[in-house]
């Protein structure tokens, strides 16, 4: 007997018809002799219409009660699909995210999990029901309804999955699996097998969208199994797992990109010790994510100071730096939302040489400018005009011979 948590997102519970087939496909389950844990999304547009339904009321609602609107999404699905199984004749429970203690920091709208106590589910558990939890939620110390933002229920599944020790946590989605890039872009995309927790953790945060990146954090944390799958179609999806149970490691896994980037310069800083921590610092107390970082060579004590960030966050950064930037004495404040991020990625770049070279030839063949550049062990990312998104995904699809395999 296995124990699995397993996730179903927004379109996979879209509709009654859909929450019948997830209730049937995990009776299969229970009737193998599995133990059972379900996490669900709201059903799909239901989150969006609550939103315009608060902005309806309030063009900036409360955070707190904007959460406690919000969780009400996943609420109602983890109410019908137990229905769905009681028709099956199986027994179920449904929990919200209070209930089932998962405990979170006091952030609205982006809390992260701090604690689960799963003493409730475990005696479910054993008893021989399927637990059904409401993903995307908990609630902090002052018992306050917080969300775990966009994607929150992925998260919620591996911090169940690592709380209970499951055999494996299975991601239900619209696709079937992790692939080399987005088959929208590049029709030849080919799904991986599998792929290294690491390798993930950089594809999530480089603008995949198949995972939240703080699942997958999870689920390396605590070497959860983690599997992508189809809800709509049969097939072994993508294992995420630890590198040393990869067989073959391929030089390059896969290519992502970004369209929600903007980048940030401050002309004319003084240059000297402690003026990025002084710019760093008031972005992120505001929790803004700050990726790609160049700081041009000193010109008569003065620099440029270019960093990135996402373009939901353009705004908010530069209400926060005008007062460090008027303060510092700096010459100007210059945002530019046009661009967009190319990353390559892969576990196999430790150990070979040339990759830069390769990338930046490529992208220079088809005319694309490199506007700034980041890189990591198991990774290059490039910055480049929104415009050229597309072709650039596809020069180094090709480039690096992802297509799909005979």
């Amino acid at each position: 007997m296995a124990l699995y948590v397993e996730k179903y997102g927004g379109t996979s519970v879209g509709s009654v018809e859909r929450i019948n087939a997830v209730a049937e496909k995990v009776a299969s389950e229970i009737k193998a002799g599995h133990q059972m844990v379900v996490v669900v999304s709201a059903m799909s547009g239901e989150t969006n219409r609550l939103l315009d339904l608060a902005r309806q009321i309030n063009d900036q609602p409360p955070a707190r009660e904007l959460d406690v609107l919000v969780s009400t999404g996943e609420q109602v699905t983890i109410a019908l699909l137990c229905m769905a199984f009681n028709a099956l004749d199986i027994d179920a429970r449904s929990y919200t995210g209070a209930q089932a203690n998962i405990r979170t920091d006091e952030v609205y709208g982006k809390a992260r999990i701090v604690d689960i106590q799963c003493d409730g589910i475990r005696h479910d558990l054993e008893a021989g029901r399927v637990v059904v939890v409401a993903g995307f939620q908990g609630v902090d110390a002052n018992n306050n309804i917080t969300t775990l933002g966009r994607g929150g229920s992925d998260t919620t599944a591996v911090a169940l999955a690592a709380a209970l020790k499951a055999d494996e946590c299975r991601i239900y989605t619209d696709v079937d699996g992790v692939y080399t890039t987005d088959p929208r872009i590049v029709p030849e995309a080919r799904r991986l097998d599998q792929i290294s927790f690491e390798e993930m953790l950089e594809l999530a945060s480089l603008g995949a969208k198949v995972l939240q990146i703080r699942s997958v954090e999870f689920a390396s944390k605590y070497a959860v199994p983690l599997r992508v799958l189809s809800s709509f179609e049969a097939g072994p999806g993508t294992l995420i797992t630890t590198e040393e149970n990869i067989v073959e490691q391929p030089i390059i896994s896969g290519i992502t990109y970004n369209r929600d980037e903007a980048k940030v310069t401050i002309r004319g800083v003084p240059d000297k010790p402690g003026i990025a921590h002084r710019i760093l610092g008031v972005i992120s107390d505001k929790r803004i994510n700050v990726d790609m970082i160049i700081q041009n060579i000193s010109d008569e004590g003065l620099t440029d100071f270019t960093f990135t960030v996402p373009s939901g966050d353009m705004n908010a950064c530069i209400e926060v730096l005008e007062p460090v930037v008027e303060d510092l004495g700096a010459e100007e404040l210059v945002a530019d939302d046009d661009i967009s991020k190319i990353s390559v990625v892969g576990i196999g770049m430790r150990s070979h040489e040339g990759i830069a070279t390769k990338m930046f030839k490529a992208l220079s063949e088809k005319g694309i400018n490199i506007l700034m550049i980041s890189t990591s062990e198991i990774k290059i990312s490039v910055a480049v005009r929104k415009e050229f998104t597309e072709l650039a995904v596809r020069t180094l699809h090709a480039a690096f011979e992802l297509e799909e395999q005979a």
